[in-house]
């Protein structure tokens, strides 16, 4: 849950030794999420749009530091893995840091059977053809870049694709993107999960095809 997740990445930003920010972004959440960050001293930012990827490109456009770290807030990332993440980032050995929880570990029942062994395989191979990258787990949800990689990715996606679509597009740019492995927990929250996973896995598929073969200004509606 949500103090689980900013908990870990307190820690993190403990372990780096520098001035970070935690920034939870919300596009209309029904629980007290908002009060719950607030009273933890997060920066909540309120993004009007709904969708997965439009929540993040607003918390991303409301960031104000140099490195950017992405990740689920129910608990299933553990943050202080990061650290790694942003020093690759620092040391500038990577433009685009992302982790494999399929080379990482992974808890028993943490990701849905069909996700792990034919969705994210799957299109991350068609990616990794597509675009010349080296990467296994496409789908994972903890990342971190500089600003200025956001800022050249232009990304437009709103839903779940766009996790495909910043590495299209990093690919696309020849951005040294780099995978580290990281842990993926149970979530702790008993909410139901927003996956639709045929649904979501065509979106993915459609998006990628699109801008391999339509190029990066193409229409990425899906």
């Amino acid at each position: 849950m949500l103090p689980i997740a900013i908990a870990s990445a307190r820690e993190a930003i403990k372990q780096l030794g520098c001035p970070c920010e935690i920034i939870v972004s919300d596009n209309g959440s029904t629980d007290n999420s908002v009060q719950v960050a607030e009273q933890l001293c997060a920066r909540v930012v309120l993004a009007k749009e709904k969708g997965y990827g439009a929540a993040l490109s607003h918390g991303f456009s409301e960031a104000k530091g140099r490195f950017f770290v992405m990740g689920d807030a129910d608990g299933t990332y553990d943050f202080t893995e990061a650290t790694l993440f942003v020093e690759k980032l620092r040391s500038t050995e990577a433009d685009f840091v992302i982790g494999s929880r399929i080379k990482g570990n992974m808890e028993k029942g943490a990701n849905p059977f069909l996700h792990r062994y034919l969705g994210t395989p799957v299109l991350s191979f068609i990616i990794s053809k597509l675009f010349h990258l080296n990467i296994s787990d496409c789908n994972c949800g903890m990342r971190a870049l500089t600003k200025q990689t956001w800022e050249l990715l232009g990304c437009k996606s709103t839903e779940m694709e766009f996790a495909s679509e910043m590495l299209c597009r990093a690919g696309l740019l020849k951005l040294r993107v780099l995978e580290i492995p990281c842990s993926l927990y149970k979530g702790k929250s008993n909410r139901k999960t927003h996956l639709k996973p045929w649904r979501d896995g065509w979106r993915h598929l459609k998006l990628i095809l699109a801008i391999r073969f339509k190029g990066p200004g193409a229409n990425l509606s899906v």
